[in-house]
């Protein structure tokens, strides 16, 4: 795969199911327009039938079918400015016609959802305060009135500012007799964000998750469920969780949600899947946790909990692997090996849907950015979508197994370039900390293996999916520990074992934790390494806690006190790097702020450090996996200039 193949990577999306019907979104990046593209399609559920696109538009997605089966609600951007540049709701028959566009709100709708009675939907979006956002005309940003702001969390990464534009619950019916939909009607006033709407069975409440008190109680990471009804009136505490709560839906008079429990922290934490009375009086329903806290860790990204015949279904992350499994009926903190896997062994579920007995998957390989699978004791592959891309020559890797210095075991993979060698070698280390290399496909490793590297990529202690105290290591310690450190330099050695890898030419290089982990590797090892690639990293702690969105609470539970904030930090080493450094950062990143990449910048420079410093316009932390087509493609293409460069 090279940097200009990227368009070949049609990715599905959550798919909707309903009988005979199953429709998903594809999604593509496309060059010339410099945006991602992509529509509905319907795909037959027999392996020899043909899937068939039914939207045309720019950028079609989130399609759900009505309970009755008759309606595919979804989002559309139909434009480039206004509102249509916006996801706007839309509504198409499943026999065939014309979308009818439901909403036009000034910032968009989130993900559609219907009611039981396939009547109506709900979603939310979020709402301006008058004169900002382009709500007044003449009045841009510039000229917009100050903020005023009074809590912590008031700006998120990729969406901004958040305190003067908060998330509500909205309504709509279907169109009348004529064909006009009836203007979407605002449920709730919130002063925070209310997400993951759902109705109740008699379809009368929403249910929605909210910060703890709807924010009546300042800062906080506690998130609650709630209820409000249809037909008006205030939120009511269906739920008082343990720490948070996501995507409640209820079956009967049970609400399932998925969430984690708090233990004196808020991070490396597995989520699980919980169940509570649906209570609609006010007094909350006590939460039972249904998974095993260790082994059990619920992944948000392929969709909510779908209760099925048995249990519900959820997804889990294991050793890399997003399984879709089933929690069975009557279930209490299960373990792993008690909940039966449906698909994902070896692979990443990327998105899942269950009606009438059946069950369909989008499933990703190390080498395939993922199909549609129908899913049962012989599962049937139902499309094709990347059969292009797989044409390319997409590569698979060689798993590794090995031992830290304590004798710790440490997991991970090498994906070889094709021919003898000896190959240049590249360490990639995942961010997070608490996130994982996974076992699905990743266009990075697939770009540098093409241009003739060994990509070493692994899961140190720290990571997600191999276990809360597996992931729990680095919270308190912070850093650059002899367990991370030692974890990835056991997992390098053992790869440059492999015959063909040349243990002279090796280059350092990650994103967010992975950036601030290739500056404390330059620091402490850089005999290790000819040259280093640091990207949106963390460098500084003490500048973090204030400047990035999730600093004033990330920053305390991984390092609490000053000390460990410098030791953790590779702005504090930057005199001991030599090697080769580029830093890469995007100017609107909120998650490691710009002043980070700046810091470091002048810090090695001023060193005499040969260092470079690569920015992109208008982007946030998600540049690699969601930035502007192009300049995925020019930091590909830069990637690969800085390695030729320094690793020949």
């Amino acid at each position: 795969m090279r940097p200009e193949d990227l368009p070949f990577l049609r990715v599905p999306g959550i798919p909707a199911l309903h009988g005979d019907t199953l429709v998903v979104a594809v999604s593509s990046p496309d060059l010339q327009a410099d945006a991602y593209r992509g529509g509905l399609w319907r795909v037959p559920l027999t392996p020899d039938g043909t899937p068939r696109r039914i939207t045309g538009g720019r950028a079609d997605t989130q399609p759900r079918i009505s309970p009755d089966g008759q309606w595919v609600a979804f989002l559309r951007v139909a434009g480039d400015s206004g509102t249509a540049a916006r996801p706007q709701l839309y509504l198409l028959p499943v026999a065939g016609g014309e979308a009818v566009r439901l909403t036009d709100l000034p910032l968009g709708a989130g993900v559609p959802v219907w009611a039981p009675d396939s009547r109506s939907l709900t979603w939310t979006a979020r709402v301006p305060e008058p004169g900002r956002y382009g709500t007044t005309a003449g009045v841009g940003p510039e000229a917009e009135a100050p903020r005023r702001i009074t809590r912590l969390s008031y700006r998120f990464d990729g969406i901004g500012f958040i305190g003067d534009r908060p998330a509500q619950v909205h309504v709509a019916g279907l169109p009348g007799p004529d064909g006009v939909p009836s203007p979407p009607r605002r449920l709730t006033e919130l002063t925070v964000d209310a997400a993951d709407p759902s109705f109740t069975p008699d379809g009368r409440h929403v249910l929605f998750t909210a910060q703890r008190a709807l924010g009546a109680e300042g800062d906080t990471l506690y998130t609650d469920v709630y209820a409000v009804p249809v037909s008006g009136g205030e939120p009511v505490l269906v739920v008082r969780t343990a720490g948070t709560a996501e995507y409640p839906t209820a079956e009967g008079d049970t609400v399932y949600y998925s969430g984690e429990h708090f233990t004196g922290r808020a991070v490396a934490l597995n989520p699980g899947l919980w169940s509570a009375p649906l209570s609609l009086s006010g007094e909350p329903g006590e939460p039972l946790r249904l998974t095993d806290t260790e082994t059990v860790a619920v992944e948000r990204a392929p969709g909510p909990p779908v209760p099925v015949e048995g249990g519900v279904l959820v997804p889990v992350a294991h050793r890399g692997a997003v399984q879709l499994r089933l929690v069975p009926t009557g279930a209490k903190e299960a373990l792993l090996d008690e909940l039966p896997l449906l698909a994902g062994e070896d692979a990443a579920v990327l998105g899942f849907t269950a009606h009438g007995g059946r069950t369909v998957a989008v499933v990703s390989t190390v080498d395939d950015p993922g199909e549609l699978v129908l899913l049962g004791e012989k599962p049937v592959t139902l499309t094709a979508f990347n059969a292009e891309a797989r044409a390319k020559g997409l590569l698979g890797w060689q798993e590794i197994s090995t031992t830290a210095p304590d004798g710790y075991p440490v997991h991970g993979w090498v994906m070889l370039p094709e021919g003898p060698g000896p190959h240049p070698v590249l360490l990639n280390i995942h961010g997070g900390p608490f996130r994982f290399y996974s076992r699905g496909f990743f266009d990075e490793a697939q770009v540098y293996a093409a241009a003739g590297y060994a990509v070493v990529l692994g899961n140190p202690r720290g990571s997600a999916s191999y276990g809360q105290a597996h992931g729990a290591v680095l919270a308190g310690p912070g850093f650059g520990t002899v367990e991370d450190t030692g974890d990835l330099l056991a997992l390098l050695d053992a790869a440059l074992e492999l015959p063909g890898l040349d243990a002279d030419r090796v280059g350092v290089m990650g994103g967010s934790y992975g950036g601030l982990m290739t500056g404390i590797l330059a620091a402490k090892h850089g005999e290790r390494f000819v040259a280093a690639w640091s990207e949106r990293a963390l460098n500084a702690w003490d500048s973090f806690v204030g400047s990035s969105d999730i600093g004033w609470s990330f920053a305390n539970d991984y390092c609490a006190d000053e000390e460990t904030q410098r030791r953790s930090s590779p702005l504090t080493y930057a005199g001991q790097i030599t090697i080769p450094f580029l830093i890469a950062h995007s100017e609107q990143d909120w998650r490691c702020p710009l002043e980070q990449a700046q810091r470091m910048f002048v810090a090695l420079r001023r060193n005499g450090t040969p260092t470079e410093m690569l920015l992109f316009p208008g982007e946030g932390h998600e540049l690699t996996r969601g930035g502007r087509p192009q300049h995925r493609v020019q930091r590909f293409e830069a990637v690969l200039e800085w390695w030729s460069r320094h690793l020949g």
